[in-house]
């Protein structure tokens, strides 16, 4: 765990040694704000809840969480640092969980800032807090989620836009997966069962059954092994590329 720690301070402290992170970190919150007070109908719902806050977040994280992946390992490909840094004595896996932990901690850190939005629900009426925190966990997880895609997808190319573009579609089929219209589509010719593991694959569906406050283990064990999914994936592509 220490050199998994190593690489995370290393990378986490990285992400502020440029205005780049303040830059981020403001619109995630203005994004977030805009989303539920003006998009969301937060006042017009008359509802002391947070559901129009994280009704947006899938959708906020479609774009944003791309932006931080890309560079985790992209970047290091085209610097031509990735070699170095496989060369000093830490395993692929303690590099892979160190900077994807870094990641994850800074949307994190991104999510905790928008505190201020529930200290507002709580000052206007009475929220039932553990909903609003299982929602908090929900949105965490999801985020990570779609990191740990980011990373490998990351892993595969030099270029960061392609690597942001890969992660966008990769991310979008997964919440799309969700919807009635591909849902539809789906039942058209497969099975019922085919269609249910369908659903089953769509972040929204997990994430819109945590955010009601509903803190099914299904739900929680689906973002933990996507997450364990997608990292073991970035290893596999790490490791072929490095044999090239």
């Amino acid at each position: 765990m220490s050199a998994v720690m190593a690489v995370f301070k290393r990378e986490f402290a990285s992400y502020f040694a440029t205005p780049l992170a303040a830059v981020f970190l403001v619109i995630f919150l203005m994004l977030a704000m805009a989303f539920t007070f003006y998009l969301g109908g937060f006042y017009e719902a008359g509802q002391a809840d947070l559901q129009p806050f994280f009704r947006f977040h899938p959708w906020l994280y479609l774009l944003l969480a791309p932006a931080v992946a890309m560079r985790l390992w992209a970047e290091e490909r085209k610097a031509g640092t990735l070699e170095l840094l496989l060369t000093l004595p830490l395993g692929l896996w303690q590099a892979v969980l160190g900077k994807f932990l870094a990641a994850w901690a800074f949307l994190g850190l991104a999510l905790a800032l928008t505190f201020p939005i529930w200290v507002t629900v709580a000052w206007l009426g009475d929220p039932d807090h553990g909903t609003i925190l299982a929602a908090y966990l929900g949105s965490w997880l999801m985020a990570g989620a779609f990191l740990a895609i980011g990373s490998a997808l990351s892993a595969a190319t030099r270029s960061q836009v392609v690597a942001f573009i890969l992660t966008v579609l990769v991310c979008l089929l997964l919440l799309l997966a969700g919807f009635p219209m591909a849902l539809d589509l789906v039942r058209g010719w497969a099975p019922q069962s085919w269609v249910d593991a369908f659903a089953g694959l769509s972040f929204l569906t997990h994430f819109h059954a945590i955010s009601r406050g509903v803190l099914d283990l299904r739900d929680v064990l689906y973002f933990l092994l996507s997450i364990a999914a997608w990292l073991t994936a970035t290893v596999l592509v790490i490791d072929l590329k490095k044999a090239d």
